[in-house]
Formats: structure tokens, C-alpha cells, sequence
């Protein structure tokens, strides 16, 4: 289900999400045992995933409105 957020929600978002994975990116270079590597790797995917989706909308939405 796509949820129709307006551009200006939709890069808020996206900015959320970039810090989240710049955190998590700095956060997963201290780690050094492998369960915490997992656990960074999966957190970095999912963020990815949140990442594409939004700009995926952000693009939909931009070549509605041009």
C-alpha cells in the first residue's frame, strides 16, 4: 500500500532516513565482533530500502506535478 505524502513530507523523510544510514555507516566502521556487523548490515539494508522507496515517490510525485 503507497501512502500519498506531499513532496516536502517525502523529503523530510529522505533526510531522516540519509542520517540514519550516515550514523549507521559510522556506527558499523567501530564495530568489530561479527553479531555486531550482522546486525549493522541489516540496519543499513533496511534504511537502503526506506531510501529507494522515498525517492522513488519523490519521482513519481515530481513528473506529476511537471
Amino acid at each position: 500500500m503507497t501512502i500519498g505524502y506531499s513532496l516536502e513530507e517525502i523529503e523530510r523523510r529522505i533526510q531522516i532516513v540519509e542520517d540514519n544510514l550516515r550514523e549507521l555507516m559510522e556506527a558499523a566502521a567501530a564495530f568489530s565482533g561479527a553479531a555486531d556487523e550482522e546486525r549493522a548490515a541489516a540496519r543499513i539494508a533496511d534504511q537502503q530500502e526506506k531510501l529507494d522507496a522515498l525517492l522513488k515517490q519523490r519521482a513519481a510525485l515530481m513528473n506529476q506535478t511537471s
